[in-house]
């Protein structure tokens, strides 16, 4: 199933079935232009993993560390399919970084990892904008990776039975392939890192864990159409202003 979040004609929020060209709920069916799409879950916050595949980690000249390298982007950051993002201005690289998202069904906390898939809602799309000139020059990432809109999140939540185990990843660039991996390439996955941050933080419903990007990010410009493909799941887009 592919659950959808959106605002109805009557600017009501709702909960639906996502079909491809329109959304069900209580009966009745919308057309996509009819509605408005909005980020699948209203998370408390986004634990991203750092260097999670390898060949990300050696493009960006690091290995990969022995535990989940664990940060924070909080509410602020997330932004939703179709959005228009606006990125800092004044910076000389923001990068996109195409990632497999994990929604938190239940709340999580000290769950095994042979446990950890009964947590999760589904799976979704998630680009983790990144700040390069700040991020390079803080340890915490503050400025580098929650900055407003910093995480466009959608279109829907994929059930986890949706998403193969091996799931391809992709991200384009006004239709050009900048990246491209594979779930199965994940260094840690998901279960581990169920319960690595659950050993540390409580994972609330609408939660969400952004696992790491693959090899191939790169800078993005003003007017740039960008497009997070997960197999199972469909097509997050959205578009990027910098002022």
């Amino acid at each position: 199933m592919h659950t959808v979040r959106f605002r109805d004609p009557a600017g009501s929020t709702r909960h639906g079935e996502w079909h491809g060209d329109h959304v069900s709920f209580g009966g009745r069916t919308y057309d996509l232009d009819e509605i408005d799409v909005l980020p699948p879950s209203e998370p408390s916050k986004i634990v991203c993993i750092g260097r999670n595949y390898a060949d990300h980690a050696a493009e960006m000249d690091n290995e990969i560390p022995d535990r989940p390298l664990l940060f924070l982007k909080p509410p602020n950051a997330v932004s939703g399919h179709n959005d228009t993002v606006t990125l800092p201005a004044g910076k000389e690289r923001i990068d996109h970084e195409a990632e497999i998202a994990v929604v938190i069904g239940d709340a999580a906390r000290n769950v095994a990892a042979d446990e950890a898939m009964e947590y999760v809602a589904g799976f979704t799309c998630l680009n983790d904008l990144s700040n390069r000139d700040d991020q390079r020059q803080e340890t915490n990432w503050v400025r580098g990776k929650a900055f407003d809109n910093a995480a466009p999140i959608g279109p829907v939540v994929a059930s986890p039975d949706e998403v193969p185990e091996d799931a391809t990843i992709e991200l384009r660039v006004n239709g050009e392939t900048r990246q491209s991996s594979s779930r199965d390439h994940l260094a840690f996955s998901v279960p581990d890192l169920i319960e690595e941050i659950t050993t540390y933080l409580t994972l609330e419903p609408g939660d969400v864990i952004a696992t790491g990007t693959p090899a191939g990010v790169a800078p993005l410009e003003d007017g740039d159409h960008v497009e997070v493909e997960l197999e199972g799941v469909g097509v997050l887009e959205h578009d990027i202003r910098i002022p």
